[in-house]
C-alpha cells in the first residue's frame, strides 16, 4: 500500500507514463493473428480483472474488499459505465484505424462538460462553447472523409468509438455529482467491476475461441499494461493534479497512439483524419489550456 501522496511533478510524469501506456492498445492489437473483437475484449477484460485484483490490495490495503461500498448504486452505475468503455473501444479498434480511434475519443473533456451542464447544472463558458464547436467540425470532417471507404464501415467504427466519451462523460459526471454531495468516490473499484461485467456481456459472443498462444500473451500485456495499471495510476495523479492538468496529460495518448501505429503497424493516418484530428487536439488543448491558467 502507497502511504506517501505523490508530488506534482511524479503526477505530471505518472500522467505521461499512463497515457503511454494507454496508447499501445492500436499498435498491440494489429499484432494478434487470429482473436477477433468480442474475443480481444474477453481476454483483455479479463486479464484486467486479474491484474487489478493483485494492485487492489498494495495500493489500499489488504482489507480493501472489506470497505468497498458494494451497495452504492453510484459504485455500480460507474462500473457499468467502465465496462461499456472497455467493449466499445475494442470493437471500435477492430473496425477502423487507430487514428479514427483515439481523434474520436479524444473529444470526451468536452462531451463531459456537456452532460454536467445538462444534468447536474454545470455552467460552460463561452471559450468552452467555441471548443465544443471547433471540435464539431473537426469530428464531422473526418467522418465526412470516411464515409465513402469500404462500404462506410469507418463510419461504424467511429460511432462506435463515439459511444466511450459518452459513457465516459457520464462516469466522471457522477463522480462530480457525488462530490458535490459531500460523497467520497473511489475509481478503483469501479474499473474492477467493469472489467467483470465486459467479461460476461462478451464471453458468449466470443465463441468459438481462436486466440493463439502468442495473441493471448499480447491480451495479457493488454490487460495488464495498456489497462489495469495506467487506470490505477491516473486515479493517483488525478488526488494530486487539477481536472484540466490531467485532461491536458490525457490528450498525450492521441499522439502516442498514432504514432505508434504508425511506425509499429504501418498504419498511415489519411490526410482528412489529420486535418480534422489536429482541430479536435487543438480546440481541446486550448480550451483545457486556458482553463488551467484562469484557475
Amino acid at each position: 500500500m502507497f502511504k506517501k501522496p505523490m508530488t506534482q511533478t511524479q503526477a505530471v510524469l505518472g500522467m505521461v507514463a499512463a497515457a503511454a501506456m494507454w496508447s499501445m492498445a492500436g499498435v498491440v492489437t494489429r499484432q494478434l493473428s487470429q482473436t477477433q473483437s468480442f474475443e480481444i475484449t474477453f481476454w483483455r477484460s479479463l486479464f484486467t480483472v486479474i491484474s487489478l485484483l493483485v494492485l487492489l490490495p498494495l495500493l489500499q490495503g489488504k482489507q480493501v474488499y472489506k470497505i468497498i461500498p458494494w451497495r452504492n448504486h453510484l459504485l455500480w452505475l460507474s462500473g457499468a459505465c467502465w465496462a461499456f468503455m472497455f467493449t466499445a473501444f475494442m470493437i471500435a479498434l477492430s473496425i477502423t484505424s487507430v487514428a479514427n480511434v483515439l481523434i474520436t475519443l479524444a473529444v470526451g473533456p468536452l462531451m463531459t462538460a456537456i452532460v454536467a451542464s445538462v444534468f447536474i447544472g454545470h455552467r460552460l463558458s463561452l471559450q468552452t462553447w467555441l471548443a465544443i464547436a471547433c471540435a464539431g467540425l473537426g469530428i464531422a470532417y473526418m467522418f465526412e472523409s470516411q464515409i465513402n471507404l469500404q462500404g462506410g464501415k469507418h463510419v461504424w467504427g467511429m460511432a462506435i468509438a463515439f459511444l466511450v466519451p459518452i459513457a465516459g462523460a457520464t462516469q466522471w459526471t457522477l463522480s462530480q455529482h457525488a462530490q458535490a454531495q459531500g460523497k467520497s468516490f473511489d475509481f478503483l473499484p469501479s474499473i474492477l467491476i467493469g472489467a467483470v461485467v465486459s467479461c460476461f456481456v462478451t464471453l458468449p459472443m466470443s465463441w468459438p475461441m481462436q486466440a493463439t498462444h502468442t495473441d493471448l500473451i499480447w491480451l495479457a500485456f493488454l490487460g495488464c499494461f495498456q489497462l489495469a495499471v495506467p487506470c490505477a495510476l491516473s486515479v493517483l495523479c488525478a488526488r494530486v493534479l487539477a481536472a484540466p492538468e490531467v485532461s491536458l496529460l490525457a490528450l498525450l495518448e492521441v499522439i502516442f497512439g498514432i504514432a505508434l501505429a504508425w511506425l509499429g503497424a504501418n498504419e498511415t493516418p489519411e490526410t482528412p483524419v489529420l486535418w480534422g484530428g489536429s482541430i479536435v487536439l487543438l480546440s481541446l488543448f486550448f480550451n483545457e489550456w486556458l482553463s488551467w491558467r484562469r484557475r
